[in-house]
């Protein structure tokens, strides 16, 4: 009698331990399965095409690749900065060497020069306030112009399930996936854009629904920098005719 009594009181200590193991391995499992998918990275919808030359060729090399050799190449864009999930957070475009070798220069070089022989110049017939809103003016469109040339336009991840043709999306053959209303297929840049509106080769890269604020932020800021710029030559001007000449 007491074998049986001593082999009773231990069942219940015997299945709270495999209750626990069981739980323990099922957290293990649960948190593994997490992390893989905080490893797997998201598959975009890129150009097949590219594709298929980067699995017959290997990496391509190339103008860009000189360049940005430490980026990872997504169809024509270049990814500088990532997430665990493979998400941009630092992209450029195919256009990027027009951005950084035309678009910069060009706004740097004009604003210098109104700023030095303008502005701050010693014989400037301008006030010093003047100053003060004109390198705000030039550092917001520096700062809309880097938004725009480094911040995703957009990417979609490639989706191939057919229930999405049933919802209303439409199958792109250039990147195997489907596609919703309003994303298009950038040739330049050889990926689907969401809500695709036009490749700006000023920014460098294409323009979609999440660098559309940013363009317009741009166009708008280098258009008051630039009428800004004309018509304090033109005071400039004005007010330096009106002033004597020193004996």
């Amino acid at each position: 009698m007491g074998g049986k009594s001593s082999k009773t009181r231990n069942a219940p200590a015997a299945q709270t331990e495999q209750s626990q193991q069981e739980n323990n391995q099922s957290r293990t499992a649960a948190a593994s399965t997490s992390r893989r998918r905080q490893r797997r990275k998201k598959k975009f919808a890129v150009s097949t095409r590219w594709e298929r030359e980067v699995a017959e060729n290997g990496s391509v090399r190339d103008f860009h690749r000189f360049w940005c050799c430490c980026a990872r190449r997504l169809g024509n864009m270049f990814v500088l900065c990532e997430r665990i999930d493979g998400t941009p957070i630092v992209i450029a475009g195919p256009c990027w060497p027009f951005c950084v070798f035309v678009t910069l220069p060009l706004i740097l070089a004009v604003s210098g020069a109104v700023a030095y022989f303008v502005i701050i110049s010693d014989d400037s017939p301008l006030p010093i306030w003047v100053a003060y809103i004109y390198f705000p003016v030039l550092g917001f469109v520096l700062a809309s112009l880097f938004c725009v040339s480094c911040q995703d336009p957009g990417l979609m991840e490639r989706v191939t399930d057919e229930e999405a043709g049933n919802g209303g999306w439409f199958w792109n053959e250039q990147v195997g996936s489907y596609r919703p209303p309003g994303a298009l297929y950038c040739r330049e840049c050889g990926v689907l854009v969401q809500d695709y509106d036009h490749l700006c080769p000023w920014t460098g890269t294409g323009v979609g629904r999440r660098n559309m604020m940013a363009f317009k932020l741009f166009v708008v800021g280098v258009n008051v920098l630039c009428y800004f710029s004309i018509i304090l030559v033109i005071v400039a001007l004005l007010r330096g005719l009106r002033v004597p000449p020193a004996d």
